[in-house]
């Protein structure tokens, strides 16, 4: 999607934070599950291409998307050895879910992002030695970057901040049965409605089958909307990290929302099944994604109590080193890189 206007073309932020981009690979739009399918087929094809003509010591992979699983898949074959950032998680409405574990199995190093996760890497027969529990990178950066001011971000989003403020990001749930996304985002867009005073920054939702037949409601609830909602394709790193330091709240499905948005002290209303199973601090209200269970839950994360409870929720994928030891980890690694990998069986 860094390649993709419709999403922003967020490649320009990688170039702007001082990174050379030595080979893109496009991937071709559509929206159904055979669009995806030869997407990533296209994308093993192109990062093989890549791996060929750069010859790295290893690939640093982070997450669970088919993109990732396409390109350590080359990597894979090529012999060359894959860093796995962010295995071991849960996310069961979603095939990322299954991507991620393959993902797990095709890499040599892994950096989980809590002691959970490690042991269930380990659980998938990887060696003890070869897991470590890092915390997750996004609340690293979330901690350190620099964020904009808020005129800066008024200006550059073109709304007024002040008052109350949701991000909202619903991405498809891919393995969600009950309804497409058009529909899920629809009944959303519903119980917000009944927040009137409530300001909303909404993202488009990702590339996942489905999320295009969302994009169409999101412009015309913006349209209708004017000086309350903006509607954003990508607010990119710094914009994302910046609107969560004056947000009152997340809203949505995204796995920022449990990740990273607890380590801003605010609250996470996450809808759906999308990222179920998943560990979740306090500061987290699941609920289910018809209007009403929504709009409960928007409510109860903007009382008093609960924003209070949230400003002093502890997030277990915090850890006040995790750059330091990923890259302590990797270049130990690089000091003798695997030739042969053996399943570890549990005792």
């Amino acid at each position: 999607m860094h390649l993709d206007l419709a999403f922003g073309a967020t490649a320009s932020e990688i170039e702007s934070d001082g990174f050379a981009i030595d080979f893109a690979v496009p991937l071709p739009g559509g929206d159904s599950a055979a669009d995806r399918a030869a997407a990533m087929g296209i994308c093993t094809t192109g990062i093989a291409r890549a791996l060929e003509s750069i010859v790295p010591d290893a690939v640093v992979a982070l997450g669970d998307r088919y993109e990732m699983l396409g390109a350590v898949s080359a990597a894979a074959l090529m012999h060359i050895p894959v860093v796995h950032i962010a295995g071991g998680e849960i996310s069961e409405g979603a095939a990322d879910d299954s991507f991620r574990h393959a993902i797990t199995k095709l890499s040599s190093l892994h950096l989980t992002a809590t002691a959970d996760y490690r042991k269930r890497v380990i659980q998938l027969g990887e060696h003890p030695d070869t897991v470590f529990d890092t915390g997750a990178l996004g609340v690293q950066n979330l901690l350190s970057l620099r964020c904009m001011s808020l005129e800066e971000l008024q200006n550059d989003i073109g709304m007024s901040l002040s008052g109350d403020i949701a991000v909202v990001t619903y991405h498809p749930a891919t393995l969600d049965t009950g309804a497409d996304h058009a529909t899920r985002t629809a009944d959303m867009l519903k119980a917000l409605d009944r927040f009137p005073e409530l300001k909303l920054v909404i993202t488009y939702p990702n590339n996942d089958t489905g999320g295009a037949s969302a994009i169409p409601l999101l412009i015309e609830y913006a349209g209708n909307n004017p000086g309350r909602v903006a509607l954003i394709p990508s607010l990119g790193a710094t914009r994302y990290l910046s609107m969560l330091k004056i947000a009152a709240l997340v809203i949505g499905n995204s796995s920022s929302g449990i990740v990273e948005v607890p380590s801003a002290g605010i609250p996470t209303v996450d809808i759906g099944i999308r990222q179920r199973g998943r560990t979740a601090a306090d500061s987290v209200i699941h609920c289910n994604p018809d209007t009403d269970s929504i709009a409960h839950a928007i409510e109860k994360a903007l009382s008093p109590a609960f924003r209070e409870k949230a400003k002093n929720t502890s997030n277990p994928y915090s850890k006040s080193d995790t750059t330091a030891t990923m890259a302590a980890a990797i270049e130990k690694f690089l000091e003798n890189p695997p030739t042969l990998k053996r399943f570890h069986d549990l005792p």
